[in-house]
């Protein structure tokens, strides 16, 4: 079983749980996912996320880009919920984060107002499920 199906058996939001620990990172940065976004932006990565969020292609990101964006407290901290290390919790954001903002952002702009704009922890299973599926 791989880590998103991780992520999506523990669906149910609560502390601690796989889904809880992605609504956390997303909502970890102060301004949200636009906080999130400035941070890849003062990285040095701001084309890379940005491509997340417009339409097309998005680029990749390595583990180690994403080490050096997010702080190693925010990994730690994803890695401790996940019951991971945190090379294989980067590794994991790296697979999964340009897709989680793409599908947070079908408009090709961030979302205005809260933490995300994904309605919640159910919008995002529903987010993960698509990817999944």
């Amino acid at each position: 079983m791989g880590l998103l199906d991780g992520i999506l058996g523990g669906a149910s939001g609560g502390e601690g749980s796989p889904i809880g620990a992605i609504t956390d990172l997303l909502g970890g940065q102060e301004g949200g996912l636009g906080g999130l976004m400035n941070a890849f932006e003062k990285g040095g990565l701001g084309g890379v996320a940005q491509s997340w969020i417009a339409s097309g292609a998005n680029l990749p990101i390595s583990a180690e880009q994403i080490q050096a964006v997010l702080s190693s407290g925010m990994v730690a901290d994803f890695a401790a919920k996940l019951g991971v290390d945190p090379t294989t919790a980067a590794d994991t954001l790296a697979k999964v984060l340009p897709q989680v903002i793409d599908h947070l952002t079908p408009d090709g702009q961030l979302p205005t107002g809260g933490q995300g704009g994904f309605g919640g922890l159910g919008g995002l299973a529903d987010i993960l499920g698509k990817l999944k599926g």
